[in-house]
C-alpha cells in the first residue's frame, strides 16, 4: 500500500487558493454547450444543445460521474472549473471556524461540500475512483461531482501505482480542487452485511483514525467528517455515531495535536444521534 512520502510523487498535492466568481446563467448555459461538445465528441456522439440550461447541467452531471479517468484538455479544465467554482459560490461557503467547539470536536447539520474545512472526508469505495452510477446521491458521487474530473484522475493515478485496491479502513488524499476545502480524505469504511461484528466496528474506528493521521501528516488545522459507512454501506447509525466519536476522542487524547473536527451531517435524525453521543461519551 502506498504510503503519503510516495504518493506525493505522483498527484500535485500544494495546495492554491482559488479565485471565484458567480457566473450567470446565460454564461454558465454557454459553458455547458462546450463542455457537452467535448463530452460528446468522446462518446462518439451527435450534440444538440436546444435544451434549457438545467438539462444540460444534468447532462453533465451524469456524462462525467459514468467517464473513465482519462486525461482531460486544458481548455475543458478551464470550463469545468469556471463553472464548478461559481457553483460552490452561488451554495454558499460555510466557515467551520465559526461553529461552537467542545475539546475540538463539532457538530453541524449541512451539506459537507459547503465546508472550508481544510479538508472534508470522503466515504469512498476500494477503486477510489468514485461512483459511476449517472446522478446517484451518494456523498462519493456528491463530492467527485462538485470537486471536478481531477479527483478521479489523481486517485485513477495513486491506484495504478498502488496496483491493489485500497484496503478498507485505510485512507489517501488528493486536492479538493472546487470545493471550498482544500482536500479530501478518501476513507474506506465497511460494508455491513446481515449484522455488525467486531470486524466492521474495527475497520470503522481505523478509517476515522487513517483519516486523522493523514490530516496530521498534512499538518492540516480542520477536518470535516460525513458519516462513514451508513447509507448503502449498512453501518446502523447509532453505533457508527459512537465508534466515531470514540475514535476521534481517543485519538485526540492520544496524540494531543491541535485540529478542529466537524462530524457533519444530512439527516434531522442523524444531528439527534450525534447529540446524543457527545453529551454522553
Amino acid at each position: 500500500m502506498l504510503t503519503l512520502k510516495q504518493y506525493k510523487e505522483i498527484i500535485d498535492l500544494h495546495y492554491h487558493a482559488r479565485k471565484r466568481e458567480i457566473l450567470g446563467e446565460e454564461e454558465k448555459s454557454a459553458i455547458c454547450d462546450e463542455m457537452l461538445g467535448i463530452l460528446l465528441e468522446e462518446r462518439n456522439e451527435i450534440a444538440a444543445f436546444s435544451y434549457p440550461y438545467k438539462v444540460k447541467r444534468d447532462l453533465i452531471w451524469g456524462f462525467l460521474n459514468q467517464r473513465p479517468p482519462n486525461p482531460v484538455t486544458p481548455r475543458f479544465l478551464e470550463l469545468q472549473d469556471r463553472l464548478f467554482s461559481s457553483e460552490t459560490e452561488e451554495r454558499g461557503v460555510v466557515d467551520v471556524g465559526e461553529f461552537k467547539e467542545e475539546d475540538g470536536l463539532c457538530l453541524w447539520k449541512g451539506d459537507i461540500t459547503r465546508l472550508n474545512a481544510d479538508a472534508v472526508v470522503n466515504a469512498a469505495n476500494n477503486s477510489l475512483l468514485g461512483c459511476f452510477i449517472p446522478h446517484h446521491k451518494c456523498i462519493d458521487n456528491v463530492i467527485h461531482s462538485r470537486a471536478g474530473v481531477q479527483v478521479r484522475l489523481d486517485c485513477s493515478k495513486i491506484m495504478g501505482a498502488q496496483g491493489e485496491s485500497e484496503p478498507s479502513g485505510c485512507a489517501k488524499i488528493t486536492l479538493a480542487y472546487n470545493l471550498p476545502s482544500k482536500y479530501i480524505i478518501h476513507t474506506v469504511g465497511p460494508m455491513v452485511r446481515l449484522h455488525v461484528t467486531e470486524e466492521n466496528e474495527r475497520v470503522l474506528r481505523n478509517s476515522y483514525m487513517s483519516s486523522l493521521n493523514l490530516a496530521k501528516e498534512m499538518k492540516l488545522k480542520s477536518i470535516a467528517f460525513c458519516c462513514i459507512s451508513t447509507g448503502i454501506f449498512g453501518f446502523p447509525a447509532e453505533d457508527a455515531a459512537a465508534i466515531a466519536v470514540g475514535a476521534v476522542k481517543n485519538w485526540l487524547l492520544e496524540t494531543r495535536y491541535p485540529i478542529r473536527v466537524v462530524f457533519d451531517v444530512f439527516l434531522d435524525r442523524d444531528l439527534e444521534i450525534y447529540k446524543d453521543v457527545l453529551k454522553n461519551t
